[in-house]
């Protein structure tokens, strides 16, 4: 079984910054690519920015300048460092990782439950 669990959101002002968790625990062979995406009300989920096993990232445009992820792999644990945050950053945030559980096994994605993330004055 494997999990991920999302910690982190909450309530801040424009400008202000958040820093997410997620935290992979299971049975687990290696860890691919983990990435966070967010959903506001009425919009698809988007992703937000990817982070590789060789720590090799990309971000989506509107993160640009602003977010950084990074990773522990001793943890099992990914980051999402949000600064300047804008009211339009407003969703929950999902982490995702991309999971083989055994040698040899297909990679798997599995998601979080989310992180509520509201910016507003």
């Amino acid at each position: 079984q494997v999990q991920l669990v999302e910690s982190g959101g909450g309530l801040v002002q424009p400008g202000g910054s958040l820093r997410l968790s997620c935290v992979v625990s299971g049975r687990i062979f290696r860890i691919n690519d983990i990435g966070w995406y967010r959903q506001a009300p009425g919009k698809e989920r988007e992703l937000v920015a990817v982070i590789t096993s060789g720590g090799t990232t990309n971000y989506a445009d509107s993160g640009k300048g602003r977010f950084t992820i990074s990773r522990d792999n001793a943890k099992n644990t990914v980051y999402l460092q949000m600064n300047s945050l804008k009211p339009e950053d407003t969703a929950v945030y999902y982490c995702n990782a991309d999971i083989a559980q055994y040698y040899g096994s297909r990679f798997w994605g599995y998601w979080g439950q989310g992180t509520q993330v509201t910016v507003s004055s």
